[in-house]
């Protein structure tokens, strides 16, 4: 690993402090501890807000400070930009860290709508010096890494069926005040754009490309309070569909942001001719398989026979988290720099995976041919 990393060490730029903002620090961090290679110099934190972006600076380990976002991309230290602020702002930050010939590392969901990822993707492909990743951090975790091999070297035979949910309840409550998230203008889809994309990443990486789908949107609590009065929900709360694949392969598909007692239930099942394979974020440290002529389905726990799990611990079974997948595609990110293989999603991957997401918003119950 170490060798296809970068030799020298890369400036980086982190705008947005929140959730995300915090993951890519800790990311930036730990990528050569864990790793090897050339430690990255965090250069600048940047937010809207001068006080936070001043205070949190040295808690996240940069040297400095920027509330003005255009003035990381005109920084000649700065080689990478990680991007993690809302939605309505990943456009015109990804398209101007290109043009200004930086590498881009962007939290997902890509874009506003459609047109706008077709945009990012083409600004993209104007530059084929630059790497972009997308924050698809669920499709490092060295469980799914191991399953996707299984899945590539015919472990299950042929691919007759996937069945998908991504389901959280963080909008169940019909008393959570009303925000940007809610809207179109600033937050684009709702559950879809939030969650249902992942969902949406892992199943192209397993099943291969959509060639078309039905699906239904639903917004399950219309109104919420605001500092106005009742304000209304314009984007989606779930979603679900039904696929098929450019494989023949057939898939269902579901999404919620209000389903009650579930926390980051990412979950799936796969059905081929000689087996089949089931997962469950909420339980990322093991899988289950079943292969033809085994009576039910094995547990796997994860440990240092999986892919990335032991340059973190040396022992099975002692777990990997949430920001031990960021670290993996910082790494990821960074040896793609250096002239290694590209893991993506890219702007390109991350194009095909918001058409699939938008035809479900469009689609109103009838099918779609993509």
């Amino acid at each position: 690993m170490t060798a296809m990393l970068p030799e020298t060490p890369l400036g980086v730029a982190l705008i947005g402090t929140g959730f995300m903002g915090k993951c890519h620090a800790m990311a930036w961090n730990n990528v050569a501890t864990v790793f090897g290679g050339a430690r990255p110099r965090l250069e600048v934190l940047c937010d809207a807000v001068p006080d936070r972006a001043r205070a949190l600076a040295p808690q996240f380990g940069f040297a400095r400070s920027s509330e003005a976002w255009q003035s990381v991309m005109e920084d000649p230290l700065v080689d990478v930009v990680s991007i993690t602020v809302p939605n309505g702002l990943h456009l015109p930050l990804a398209c101007a860290a290109l043009e200004a010939g930086k590498h881009v590392w962007l939290e997902k969901p890509m874009a506003l709508t459609l047109n706008e990822a077709a945009q990012m993707a083409a600004s993209a492909a104007s530059r084929p010096d630059l790497v972009t990743m997308l924050g698809y951090n669920y499709l490092r975790s060295p469980a799914f890494q191991a399953m996707r091999a299984l899945v590539e070297d015919g472990a299950l035979g042929q691919l007759y069926s996937f069945r998908g949910v991504y389901d959280e309840d963080y909008a169940a409550d019909p008393d959570l005040p009303w925000s940007w998230r809610h809207t179109l203008q600033d937050g684009g889809l709702g559950a879809l754009g939030d969650l249902g994309c992942h969902l949406v990443s892992q199943m192209i990486a397993l099943m291969g490309p959509v060639a078309g789908l039905c699906a239904q949107t639903h917004i399950a609590i219309p109104e919420r309070p605001s500092a106005t009065g009742m304000t209304p929900v314009e984007n989606e709360d779930s979603a679900m569909a039904m696929l098929r694949f450019a494989s023949g392969a057939q898939g269902s598909f579901a999404t919620s942001r209000v389903a009650r007692g579930r926390k980051c239930h990412l979950a799936w099942e796969i059905h081929g001719s000689l087996g089949s394979l089931r997962f469950d974020q909420e339980h990322m440290n093991e899988f289950w398989l079943h292969r033809r002529g085994e009576a039910g389905f094995t547990r796997h726990l994860t440990g240092p026979d999986q892919p990335d799990f032991g340059a973190f611990c040396p022992a099975a079974g002692h777990n990997f988290g949430f920001n031990e997948q960021k670290v993996v595609e910082a790494r990821d990110l960074l040896q793609a720099i250096a002239g290694g293989p590209a893991c993506g999603p890219d702007f390109a991957r991350g194009h095909e995976i918001e058409t699939v997401i938008h035809a479900m918003a469009r689609s109103g119950g009838q099918w779609i041919e993509l």
